[in-house]
């Protein structure tokens, strides 16, 4: 029996429960750490979080859990902006152009990088942590408020985000279904830089064959790099298509499960339903993380989207009845906080039409949320 452990049931419904999979949350207001603390799970039990940490470790050794989860320090060195380009190796390859430095230290002569360009801190979330600096003025202010904070600053590329999530089995890596990273579209967020959903709908409107290959083999390579490192599970990446150098670059890589599995697994359920073979990716998860073998192929998707409404300056609440009776699925959550999760829609069928733009279901969602 695998016990999911998780303060957003959401996070864990990339199956249905069964005899050897079950899902421990509460009312969304306890954090995992609580919810642990606060159960009576029987000593040897196999537990799977969504994102691990210290506390999560040294509380499941104390209660005799078997933790199912690559090492939070691992997980820490590979998704840090700063450690991850040395752990990269020469897979800094894939990496814009790129440099390290203290924010004081960076100035027009030191900085290889010139404006406008990306800055990051060691952690971001859904794009919090990421600064789209533009002018000198910026990064004074920035320095000014942060002056001996580390920060990877990266060359800005103009063009469409796509991510994948990937299992690194004991023997093997399997990818799953590309799908193109809904970024920054007001009124679902404030913030530019901020993730608000996936579309498995037009990735191949968008690149080519050949861009494909190129992007199946990022995520292959990387895979090999977490294997050879100890990983086992699920981990995403995200990759932009830099139109003007018609290339493919590396932007992130998530070393968790990522959100979006959830729902790709549900798409990939229903499509099995409908004869196509495979198993989901998250089922290939948790077969991974307890070695069982991982033979079957990823079911291959090409439709279904899912966008957040994150909370604005203008938007704190709502209460979406109308996409419910326009067939779309809702899951409301409970949060307070600038710019995290509101309310997620979910569609079995594709909402954007093309980069940045909607389609007629987009518009609809776009419409009801009003």
């Amino acid at each position: 029996m695998i016990i999911y452990v998780t303060k957003d049931r959401e996070r864990a419904e990339g199956m249905p429960e069964n005899d050897g999979y079950s899902i421990l949350s509460g009312d969304g207001t306890e954090s995992t750490l609580e919810l642990l603390q606060s159960s009576d799970i029987s000593e040897n039990s196999q537990i799977l979080v969504f994102k691990n940490s210290v506390q999560i470790e040294e509380l499941a050794k104390k209660m005799s859990l078997k933790l199912l989860n690559p090492s939070a320090a691992l997980a820490e060195k590979i998704e840090n902006k700063i450690t991850q380009v040395e752990w990269l190796g020469e897979l800094t390859k894939f990496l814009p152009e790129h440099h390290l430095s203290i924010t004081r230290k960076i100035t027009k002569e030191n900085a290889p990088i010139t404006l406008p360009y990306i800055m990051q801190w060691a952690h971001s979330h859904t794009g919090d942590g990421t600064l789209y600096i533009q002018k000198e003025n910026e990064l004074k202010e920035i320095q000014r408020q942060f002056p001996e904070r580390e920060a990877r600053i990266t060359k800005y590329i103009k063009g469409s985000m796509f991510t994948m999530n990937i299992v690194v089995a004991k023997d093997n890596i399997l990818l799953g279904n590309i799908s193109y990273q809904i970024t920054g579209i007001p009124p679902f967020t404030d913030n530019p830089m901020s993730t608000i959903g996936n579309d498995w709908s037009v990735p191949h409107s968008i690149l080519s064959e050949v861009h494909i290959k190129e992007f199946n083999n990022i995520a292959n390579e990387i895979g090999k790099k977490m294997q050879s490192g100890g990983w086992k599970g699920l981990f995403g990446i995200d990759v932009i298509y830099d139109e003007e150098r018609d290339s493919l670059f590396l932007i992130e890589i998530n070393a968790r499960q990522p959100a979006s599995a959830t729902y790709e697994s549900q798409l990939q359920a229903e499509a099995r339903k409908k004869g196509v073979s495979g198993i989901t990716i998250f089922e290939a998860h948790l077969s991974a993380l307890t070695d069982a073998k991982t033979s079957e192929k990823i079911i291959e998707i090409n439709d279904g989207a899912q966008i957040i409404q994150r909370v604005t300056s203008k938007i704190t609440d709502t209460e979406p009845v109308g996409l419910e009776n326009a067939g779309y699925k809702v899951i409301k959550y409970k949060n307070v906080k600038l710019n995290s999760d509101l309310v997620r829609i979910q569609s079995k069928q594709g909402i954007m039409e093309s980069h940045n733009k909607f389609n007629k279901r987009g518009k609809e969602i776009e419409g009801l949320l009003k």
